[in-house]
């Protein structure tokens, strides 16, 4: 995954991609996007299940559900700088091989601490995928209307997934134990490992700059200490060990921009921090997911143990956000050409923020309905 800003040669077996080969090799692109957003969301409904298990404490079940995103946003940018030099497609397929066969484990974890274990290793292979795909994509379609089309739907996936994931796990809770929500991997990545060599074209960078294992360092410790000292600060209040931890966090995080900054061949260019449409979309993007993340991690312990639904009802609860977010993502392409993507982020973050303050508005009585408007609201600004 490039992440310099001049033009990046690369090398790509000799495919012939046809635009039949080319939305095909997307349709298959999209089984790990749609797996990852999934993986997010999934757990959070069977916590009440593992609950009852493992008996964690509150700050046990926290690090069960968000040891996955925190090892993943954490090893994007390498992972991405890896594809580059062993080839995109072959590190797809290791993460995907990889993946299955944790997920598998997890769905057979004997302890709590064991299942955070397998949620780490889950992060890693996650982030073998993500920044796969979409730089498999960018190497697939190559007329920049359908690379745009193409990127939409990627995202729309990942929107959809991330709704979808309680669907998906509340029709497995109803019928199987918690373990039955990770074992969705196999169905999903079974079909990649098929079909990826066969439509998807191998490629990589043709000159990559060297590896940088300090860099890599130091996004690893700007990461985990920073969400380690945020969950120790809300669980136990502040302390010397959080306060510890967030300044770790911080002065890594800092010598990582600056060795960026230095370096000739960096492994992420900051400099693309410095284009306002490119920096308000990240921004935009990290603030809405975190907020549908944790909105879903809430609401599904409040559907489930205060309303008493059962975990595929509470799992159908979201299921007009899941639609309305699809329908969203793939509008986003004509709704930018006539509005602009400055207009488009800031509606988005717009309705986000109204589907937190209808919650705020409807905290006394939190019917399925207040429910449903309020997470129908924040998917389409997520969308």
């Amino acid at each position: 995954m490039s992440t310099r800003l001049d033009n990046v040669a690369n090398t790509q077996t000799s495919f012939t991609t046809t635009p039949r080969r080319a939305w095909l090799a997307l349709a298959v692109l999209m089984l790990p996007v749609l797996l990852i957003a999934i993986d997010n969301t999934v757990l959070a409904f069977a916590l009440p299940l593992i609950a009852e298990d493992f008996r964690p404490s509150a700050a046990t079940q926290l690090w069960i559900v968000d040891i996955y995103s925190l090892v993943l946003a954490a090893l994007l940018v390498p992972m991405g700088s890896l594809g580059d030099r062993v080839g995109r497609r072959r590190l797809l397929l290791i993460g995907a091989t990889g993946f299955a066969v944790v997920s598998a484990v997890a769905a057979f974890a004997p302890s709590a601490a064991a299942l955070v274990g397998a949620r780490a290793a889950l992060g890693v292979f996650g982030a073998m995928l993500m920044p796969s795909t979409l730089s498999l994509i960018r190497n697939i379609f190559t007329e920049d209307s359908a690379r745009r089309l193409a990127i939409a739907v990627w995202a729309a996936c990942f929107t959809a997934g991330a709704a979808l994931g309680p669907i998906a796990g509340g029709a497995l809770l109803t019928r199987f134990n918690w373990g039955a929500v990770f074992l969705l991997a196999v169905p999903l990545l079974v079909p990649l490992l098929i079909f990826a060599p066969r439509l998807v074209p191998e490629s990589r960078d043709a000159n990559p700059g060297p590896l940088d294992p300090v860099s890599i360092a130091l996004a690893l410790t700007a990461m985990a200490p920073l969400v380690w000292a945020i969950k120790d600060m809300a669980h136990q209040g502040v302390s010397t060990w959080s306060v510890a931890a967030f300044g770790v966090g911080i002065a890594s995080a800092v010598l990582f921009v600056r060795r960026q900054n230095r370096s000739a061949t960096p492994m992420l260019e900051m400099r693309l921090f410095r284009h306002p449409p490119f920096a308000s979309s990240v921004l935009a993007n990290f603030l809405s997911i975190v907020g549908l993340i944790g909105f879903l991690f809430f609401t599904a312990q409040h559907l489930q143990l205060v309303l008493g639904l059962s975990p595929l009802q509470a799992g159908l609860v979201t299921l007009p956000a899941a639609t309305v977010s699809v329908i969203g993502g793939l509008a986003v392409v004509p709704l930018a050409r006539w509005f602009g993507p400055d207009r488009l982020i800031i509606a988005g973050l717009a309705l986000v923020v109204a589907g937190f303050v209808l919650i705020l508005l409807f905290r006394d009585h939190l019917t399925v309905v207040a429910v449903i408007v309020s997470l129908v609201t924040l998917e389409l600004g997520v969308g």
